[in-house]
């Protein structure tokens, strides 16, 4: 059972200190994915929550409106520490009220989400200037998706998601997000997916707090054989791993005539 709850704020539109964007905008805090990897279990702490990340939901509301022209040519991303289309975006409709107000913006908008109910605002989406869509892909075999990612949309709802935004002309991006060291494998996902993206993300698992813990216990209990390389990353602090991983990136890309980002190294 998800603990509900509304919060007012003064605003959906935040300035962020991410490089690659001007504004962020989160129209929930918490997200019902409970992927074990989530960065995001930070904002616990700053919740009233007593529930943990992934076990509530707050609905943001105000009666401010987006000022568009505050972000005419800027970078704005929905979402960062939550999914926006997170299954309670159905009865709350949050996400797609704020599309209606930037739907006429001449705003650089991204949204990423794992969900295919995106697609219920492709009415919108279509009559936007500018806008990207990124769905996030990082494991392929649904059992290991759902025990890493346990209330996610299956990965061939994800698929099947780019494949519709595509078609009717919307960019599209993969979000090879987070590299998960031993277990993502991002050529069979570009693979797989090749066909319906405009251009592959990647960032690398960051592990800390507790979610840490979690992500340590996991992989004790599932992939013991991977415990000397997440001890290597993730507390003797090497880079080997990922300082490969995109070179690696770079030269099957480039090989393949593949647009990419790698968000990590930027």
């Amino acid at each position: 059972m998800i603990a509900q709850d509304y919060t007012r704020v003064k605003d959906y539109l935040n300035k962020t200190k991410l490089k690659s964007l001007d504004y962020v905008i989160n129209p929930y805090v918490g997200c019902p994915h409970k992927c074990l990897y989530c960065y995001a279990a930070y904002m616990s702490s700053f919740s009233k929550h007593s529930e943990g990340w992934g076990d509530f939901i707050d609905v943001k509301c105000t009666n401010k409106k987006i000022n568009t022209f505050k972000i005419k040519n800027k970078k704005v991303m929905i979402s960062t520490v939550t999914d926006p289309y997170n299954y309670f975006e159905k009865e709350f409709c949050v996400t797609r009220k704020i599309l209606e107000q930037l739907v006429n913006s001449e705003a650089l908008i991204s949204i990423v989400t794992k969900s295919d109910l995106i697609l219920r605002d492709l009415d919108l989406l279509k009559q936007m200037k500018s806008v990207e869509t990124a769905l996030s892909i990082c494991i392929l075999d649904e059992d290991l998706k759902n025990k890493l990612e346990p209330s996610s949309p299956s990965v061939e709802q994800r698929i099947q998601t780019l494949k519709v935004l595509k078609s009717e002309g919307i960019k599209t991006i993969c979000s090879i997000s987070p590299i998960i060291p031993g277990l993502t494998d991002y050529e069979k996902i570009i693979n797989m997916t090749k066909d319906y993206v405009d251009e592959y993300q990647f960032d690398k698992l960051d592990l800390r707090s507790s979610f840490k813990t979690k992500m340590f216990n996991f992989i004790k209990q599932e992939y013991s054989a991977l415990i000397p390389l997440y001890d290597s990353i993730y507390n003797k602090k090497t880079s080997d791993y990922f300082e490969k991983i995109a070179d690696d990136i770079i030269n099957y890309c480039n090989k393949n005539n593949i647009k990419y980002n790698i968000c990590y190294r930027n």
